[in-house]
């Protein structure tokens, strides 16, 4: 199956060295590009691609205001959102994810993340480096807001599960991890969805950090 990716940021060049990376693949083709957020949003509810990588700044729409028009909450039959960002627009990432992303990518995590980033996006797993997601995350942690007392009931398992979500690690890593089965790490993975009222795992990892659960 071939994974159908747009493109949105208003550098040409830019926009032209991620189509030659992804479409290196053989599994990945690019489907559209865009150069502003009004363009981006248009060409994605119209094509439906299984993936879109957006750019944090953009003109008439930035990164945020995109990802919300496509996948944020109240958006029915949401598209998978990847931003694209530096550490020094943190804020804007952290408004991100929490408008719906399905996660982030450095500009500079060079080719083999963003093939990853990609193909985990189409997944719903994992979509950067454990490294690169535990960095970005811990640099957002100052920017949560203040746990709430009144945490749902999440077992000792599912805290287990979701603290590795949150460092990174994937279904398989998980379970590796934990001793467990792939299934059983699934079946944790969308009872925390569902207790916690959480959309995807990247929104399971910055609920951890807003809530303390990783230090």
């Amino acid at each position: 199956m071939t994974i159908r990716v747009l493109l949105a940021d208003d550098q040409a060049m830019i926009r032209g060295g991620l189509r030659l990376i992804l479409e290196d693949q053989p599994d990945i083709a690019v489907v559209a590009e865009a150069a502003d957020g009004v363009d981006a949003v248009a060409q994605a509810r119209r094509l439906r691609p299984d993936v879109c990588l957006v750019d944090i700044r953009m003109p008439r729409l930035d990164g945020l205001q995109v990802t919300r028009a496509l996948a944020g909450p109240g958006v029915v039959d949401p598209l998978r959102v990847v931003v694209v960002t530096t550490f020094d627009l943190d804020e804007y990432v952290y408004g991100a994810l929490r408008g719906g992303a399905a996660g982030f990518l450095l500009k500079d995590a060079g080719p083999a993340l963003l093939v990853e980033a990609v193909r985990a996006a189409h997944q719903g797993d994992a979509l950067v480096s454990p490294s690169v997601t535990v960095r970005l995350l811990r640099h957002l942690a100052p920017l949560a807001p203040k746990p709430d007392a009144r945490l749902p009931a999440l077992s000792a398992r599912e805290v287990e599960v979701v603290r590795e979500i949150a460092r990174g690690r994937t279904n398989l890593e998980i379970g590796a991890e934990l001793f467990i089965s792939l299934s059983t790490v699934k079946s944790h993975v969308s009872t925390v969805q569902t207790k916690l009222g959480l959309r995807n795992r990247t929104e399971i990892a910055v609920w951890a950090w807003e809530h303390r659960v990783v230090e």
